[in-house]
């Protein structure tokens, strides 16, 4: 009798299949979502679904490099969105909503492409920043600490969804 070994999976198999999950959840929860609903503020406070999605296309967009894909905007656009920005209160402020999905699906898409070319070896590299300040930061942390990042603003979006008045997206 022989019994098959268990199979597992690399981590950046698990790390691609996480930032597939977010872009179907944030592609789910913001369907149907006009410009206008997207900027519909919380209460008593937070970010809007306009600042959220641009949030996680800025985060993507700085990532790429690291797994050798370019960017898919110039910093300077997404700096609206960037880590500490104050909530978008002027529409003048926000870009389309639609331009901030594609963005980030495109984002989505070169990250995908560029795991899926690293080599193992390479999660053991210093990462080239932290926002955290870790000295020792690895692209597998800093990987590691980008997907939590990605989910928790995906679940954001389904809040923000029912803020703007529409119904869940996921049941």
């Amino acid at each position: 009798m022989t019994t098959a070994a268990p199979a597992t999976v690399s981590e950046i198999e698990v790390f691609r299949h996480q930032a597939g999950m977010v872009l179907k959840v944030v592609q789910v929860n913001t369907d149907g979502v006009s410009q206008e609903e997207s900027l519909i503020q919380p209460s008593p406070g937070g970010n809007c679904l306009n600042w959220v999605v641009g949030h996680l296309a800025c985060i993507y967009n700085r990532a790429l490099p690291m797994v050798g894909q370019e960017p898919v905007m110039e910093e300077e656009a997404l700096k609206r969105y960037d880590r500490g920005a104050p909530p978008v209160k002027d529409a003048a402020e926000a870009l389309e909503l639609r331009d901030l999905l594609a963005a980030f699906e495109k984002a989505t898409e070169r990250l995908d492409a560029g795991l899926a070319g690293l080599a193992p070896e390479a999660l053991d590299s210093k990462a080239p920043g932290s926002p955290s300040g870790n000295p020792n930061e690895t692209v597998r942390s800093l990987l590691s600490t980008i997907v939590f990042h990605q989910a928790y603003h995906a679940g954001q979006t389904g809040i923000l969804r029912r803020v703007a008045g529409k119904e869940g997206a996921i049941r």
